[in-house]
């Protein structure tokens, strides 16, 4: 038995706050939540296809339509017709979208930082190192359990 609380428990107010500091730096670039995601991905050349796109950002992909209408309604992103598939379409960032996702990033990280400077700095860097390594876990080897 230990004496420590649940990751869930400690890191979902954390994450919720997070998240709610986020809002308004994102509404003053324009972009959603689910948008702001999409760029990210996209920004990141992590995905290329609308199904490719959803399974990464942890979206329905039926349901990311409407925010992939208004990124490209924006002109932040583009999608074209895949040559190999029609029925697929290809996903990309433009310029413009490129630049509203950087500058929202930092705009989130400064605030970040501010955060991250209340810890010592040896520990604000082991603490970003963990986030990060623990971030790279796919959902089964989380919910996989002991492995």
């Amino acid at each position: 038995m230990t004496d420590r609380r649940d990751l869930a428990e400690m890191l979902q107010p954390l994450v919720q706050s997070l998240i709610a500091a986020e809002r308004p730096v994102l509404a003053a670039h324009g972009i959603t939540m689910w948008g702001y995601a999409v760029l990210t991905a996209l920004d990141n050349n992590t995905v290329r296809t609308q199904a490719a796109l959803a399974e990464a950002i942890g979206a329905d992909k039926t349901r990311i339509i409407s925010t992939l209408d208004r990124l490209q309604a924006d002109g932040l992103i583009s999608r074209d017709p895949d040559p190999r598939d029609r029925r697929a379409r290809i996903l990309a960032i433009t310029a413009r979208g490129s630049d509203a996702c950087r500058s929202a990033r930092a705009a989130i990280q400064a605030n970040e930082e501010r955060l991250l400077a209340r810890l010592p700095a040896d520990e604000r860097l082991g603490f970003l190192r963990a986030v990060e390594a623990l971030s790279r876990l796919t959902r089964e080897e989380i919910v996989g359990g002991p492995g």
